[in-house]
Formats: structure tokens, sequence, C-alpha cells
């Protein structure tokens, strides 16, 4: 298994970093968060993204992708999570991508080229509480003569406001199915104001009639295929907080360098040392974490559901270290806004809870083992 990122996803990550830190620095981020749009993401520069091919970089070329594979996605997500640039890479490539791509049919699959090509964007609905719990479903789908009948509510809908339609898991004939739900003035779409200022929403459903086609695989028996894109997204999730997490510990140490405290700069300060060089061990880990499980990713055989819930675990818990530690060790200036921190630190608040917490992926790890 590979630990570090090979010649070609380094290159994939100088041309990311190249773009991101020109065409959407932090400054842009906190631009957004002062000035909101009703998607709360530049549409110009996604579009962007998608003319550099990143929609299309994990799927096969015989589905019109790249076929590049998962590090590469990752190496793009980090630094994603280094400049904090908002998109609807997560949520509408990696979420509903995966899912077309495991379930659609010859007709569905016009909804992944158009998501690749950016002339169209879905959103996965999926949590129905405050808690990322997949597995407790209750929305519900009813066979109806000409197709089916929708009801329930979902919130944390990553990027829910305003796309083309949502992909929506729901219990279906004692199973999980999931349903292609293009936009409608019928559901009811709240926005969800959260502390990173990105766009998320809650879904009502009240008796939304859905034609067959809408069905995405076999009624019921969807389940693993969910899964299976949920662990790809928090992977993703786990790429972008390690850039976050890596953004915030250099400008803790160049601040170290600089910061004068008694005559003194106070990164001699042995105490500060030592829980700096901490920072660096954990980070480390983390990073093999992340790049072992989008190795993981690639390999049909490879125990993805284990892979995922280590890396996410491990990389919620290493940020709540790095971030509590770049705030304390630059003292009372760390919680103004005048710094980028809490930036970061709102980011990184918000991906530990999404597609599951640390709490929720340490129990998921257990259960998993052999």
């Amino acid at each position: 298994m590979s630990m570090v990122y090979s010649e070609d996803d380094r290159m994939l990550a100088d041309t990311a970093e190249e773009f991101l830190s020109a065409q959407s620095p932090v400054a842009a981020q906190r631009a957004l968060r002062d000035k909101p749009t009703a998607v709360n993401f530049d549409e110009k520069i996604w579009q962007q993204m998608l003319e550099l091919g990143w929609g299309a970089i994990t799927f096969p070329e015989e589905l019109g992708g790249l076929d590049f594979g998962y590090k590469g996605m990752g190496a793009i997500f980090e630094a994603m999570g280094k400049h904090l640039s908002a998109s609807p890479m997560l949520s509408s490539v990696t979420l509903c991508g995966s899912l077309l791509q495991q379930l659609a049919n010859a007709e569905q699959q016009t909804w992944l080229t158009a998501i690749m090509s950016g002339e169209k964007r879905l959103a996965l609905a999926v949590d129905e509480h405050a808690r990322h719990d997949p597995d407790s479903m209750q929305t519900t789908v009813t066979t109806a003569v000409d197709g089916f009948v929708l009801n329930g509510k979902k919130t944390m809908v990553i990027d829910g406001v305003s796309p083309d339609g949502w992909i929506v898991a729901a219990q279906h004939n004692a199973g999980c199915s999931v349903f292609i739900v293009p936009f409608s003035e019928q559901v009811k779409v709240k926005r969800l104001n959260l502390i990173d200022a990105r766009n998320y929403a809650e879904l009502t459903f009240n008796d939304l009639k859905l034609p067959a086609e809408a069905l995405l695989g076999d009624a019921g028996n969807s389940l693993k295929a969910l899964q299976q894109a949920l662990d790809l997204g928090r992977l993703c999730l786990s790429a972008e907080m390690l850039g976050a997490i890596k953004a915030l510990f250099n400008m803790t140490i160049e601040y170290l360098k600089v910061r004068e405290q008694f005559g003194v700069k106070i990164g001699t300060f042995q105490a500060l040392q030592h829980r700096a060089a901490r920072c660096y061990v954990e980070l480390e880990l983390a990073q093999s974490c992340v790049i072992a499980a989008l190795s993981d990713a690639d390999k049909a055989d490879a125990n993805l559901a284990s892979s995922a819930s280590l890396a996410k675990w491990k990389l919620s818990k290493v940020a709540d270290l790095i971030s509590g530690e770049a705030v304390q060790m630059h003292g009372g200036i760390g919680v103004t806004d005048e710094l980028d921190i809490g930036l970061y630190l709102k980011r990184i608040r918000v991906a530990q809870m999404c597609l599951g917490d640390a709490d929720y992926h340490q129990a998921r790890f257990a259960a998993l083992a052999p």
C-alpha cells in the first residue's frame, strides 16, 4: 500500500494549488461569508474547476471520465481544504456521482455526464437528525400506479439549496431505495445557516409524486451502494480537513518564529516546542491514514468501510488537537476575526460533524472489525 502521493497525484495537487491560490484563496471564502449568495459558492470558479477536469477525475473512461483514481481526488480536496474553497465537489461529484456510477441505467447516465461537465448539479439527501445516522431513515416511499409517492424530511443536505435535483434515500420495500428528485416547487426547501457559511438545506416531501424512472437501481436494494458513496465522501472530507489542519499548523509554526515575548521568540520556549512536535507527529499519522484510505478506494477488494471510518475518526481527533493549539499559541489574537484561524476552525468543526463525527466512526470501526 502506497502511503504517499504518486508523481501524477502531486502534479494534480500542484495544479490545484496554483489554481486555488489564484482564484479561490481564503479571502474569497471570507467574502462569501460577509456577502452570502444564493448557493454560497462562486459559480464561475466552480465552472473553471470542471473545465480543469476535476468533475471527471474518478469516473471510468467508458462513462466519459478520466479514470485518475481517488488519490488524485484526495490531492484536490486537500488543496481545497488549505484554501477553504467552497464548491459542490463533495455533494455533486463524489456523493451523487458515485451513486449514479453504481446504480444508473443508460438513460439515467445522462445525469452523470451532466454532473461531470457542470451542466447539472445534484445534492444527496440522507440525514434526518442532528447526528449522522443513515441506518435510521424514516422517510418513506410507497408504490403508486404510475410511479412512487415520497414522504418525509431530510436535513443537513450539503449544497441542497438551488440544485438541479436531489438524490433522496428512503425506506422502500423493506429496504433502502434511492431516487432522483428533480428540482420542484413541491419540495419545501429551508436554508440552514451553519458556522462555516456554506450551502446546507432542510428538505420536506409531502406526498411528492415521482415517475417510475426516478428509481435508481433495484427497489429496496441500494443500501450497499449508498454506504459506498458515503465512504467515498468521508474520504474526501478527511482529505479536506487534512489540508485545513496543515494550513493551521504552518500558520502556527510561522507565528512561533516571529512572535516575541520577554524579548525572545516564543518558538524558543521548550514547552511550546514540545506541543508543536506532538502536533507534527499526529499530523503525519493523520496523513498516512488518509492516503492509505484513498488507496483502498481505488482497489476492488479493499475494506473501504473500515479504512474510511479510521481516516474520518483520526482526522477529526487530530483536527481537534491542531485547531485548539493554533488558537492557544496565537494567544488573544487567535480568537479575533482579524486572523483566518477562526474561518478554518469553523469549517473544520462542520466537516468533523458531516457524514459522521469521531464517535460515530469509532463505533463503526469497532463494529466492522473481524
